[in-house]
């Protein structure tokens, strides 16, 4: 590659190259062997490796085995004729990171100041997984508020005949003079209990959350009592806090009732499954960190709370993996209403958070969102106004 081509015998191509620094796409220029000869900073993001050692690296080393089609890039080269590759998977060598891409092949004819120079391939990497998160939240979140007012609907028309139903069979017991006889109405009685306390936690969602200051490991060390109070030493307990975070801004009650909920469901799995065949005890860690630049819904925020709970059980189904927010999906085989997690998401979106999950056999993590501190409208009610005079 001579000194035209990296641009430094032409300040145009100097500022050519300075813009592509600067740009956000992630861009690498490959000669004819297809190995890097250049990268801008994005790229050197993407793929977590500094230019020095990107340079003169094969490309298909950061490609899925599966995902690398050199054939297709040298062709384009012979016929300096473009093309776009959809949805591969990019990996950094010597570590776990990957991440889905579109790429854009371009060839590039040798410079006018250097016509016998070889040409090169300009790559255009468009990352695709933060998109792809962003398509699934927003369906999440859609699909949710639409089953919150289905299911307080059913809710409420599940109340309306209960005490009818309860009345009547308090006053059938009344005129049963058989004990035996007696013990059906208590059935009925105690069966529609039940079903009037599903209700009543149906519809308990509704409830605005009392939102203020709170340490998240005070949250998560209540969780962590409650829980080894009912398993003891059956699950091994490892907690992981960053002591530098501050406050969140939530309702503890309600943060509590989320975490415990998460949290249960991992014991519970992790006590249904057998001995482990390596001999790794159940285990749960809990561990907060800061989340930098994140986006959920339409609000930008420039920290936020993060708080994983991660099990090293049997993982979850794939087939229950997209519904799992939903409401009466049940991913135990134990028994149970299938409305914890829905309820749990519900509060997330009440505080302006999410849940996320992202399983596999031996790990499986539940990523819960949590804003730090009051919005700047809250503080200041007249802020947002003023900002926008």
């Amino acid at each position: 590659m001579t000194d035209a081509q990296q641009g430094v015998a032409s300040p145009e191509l100097a500022l050519h190259a300075h813009l592509l620094e600067h740009q956000s796409t992630p861009v690498l220029l490959l000669d004819a062997q297809l190995h890097v000869q250049w990268a801008n900073h994005a790229a050197e993001q993407l793929l977590a490796t500094s230019l020095p050692q990107l340079r003169q690296q094969p490309l298909a080393a950061f490609f899925a085995r599966a995902d690398w089609d050199g054939e297709h890039l040298r062709q384009a080269l012979a016929t300096q004729q473009p093309y776009t590759q959809r949805q591969v998977q990019l990996r950094s060598p010597g570590s776990t990171l990957s991440a889905t891409v579109d790429y854009t092949v371009t060839p590039v004819p040798p410079l006018p100041a250097a016509p016998g120079a070889p040409s090169l391939l300009l790559i255009e990497l468009q990352p695709l997984d933060r998109r792809i998160h962003i398509h699934r939240e927003d369906n999440l979140f859609t699909t949710n508020q639409a089953t919150r007012a289905l299911v307080r609907g059913l809710a409420h028309e599940i109340k309306n005949p209960l005490g009818g139903i309860r009345g009547a069979a308090q006053l059938l017991e009344r005129a049963l003079a058989s004990a035996e006889l007696r013990e059906y109405t208590r059935v009925i009685i105690s069966e529609a209990d039940r079903l009037r306390d599903l209700a009543d936690r149906m519809l308990d969602v509704r409830k605005p959350p009392r939102l203020r200051s709170v340490n998240i490991h005070q949250v998560l060390e209540r969780v962590r009592m409650i829980l080894q109070a009912e398993v003891g030493s059956a699950i091994a307990w490892v907690c992981d806090y960053d002591p530098s975070l501050p406050e969140v801004w939530a309702d503890a009650d309600q943060l509590i009732q989320v975490v415990l909920n998460i949290a249960r469901n991992a014991a519970q799995s992790l006590l249904e499954m057998p001995p482990a065949p390596d001999g790794q005890p159940p285990r749960i860690t809990v561990r907060s960190r800061v989340l930098r630049q994140f986006t959920i819904g339409t609000q930008r925020h420039p920290l936020l709370c993060l708080v994983e709970v991660q099990d090293n059980g049997p993982g979850i189904d794939e087939a229950l993996r997209e519904t799992l927010f939903y409401p009466m999906v049940i991913g135990r085989r134990s028994q149970g209403t299938g409305l914890g997690l829905p309820i749990a998401q519900s509060i997330m979106q009440q505080h302006g958070g999410f849940i996320e999950c992202d399983s596999r056999p031996g790990r499986t993590v539940f990523k819960i969102l949590v804003p730090f501190g009051p919005p700047p409208d809250h503080r200041n009610p007249g802020a947002a106004t003023h900002a926008r005079t």
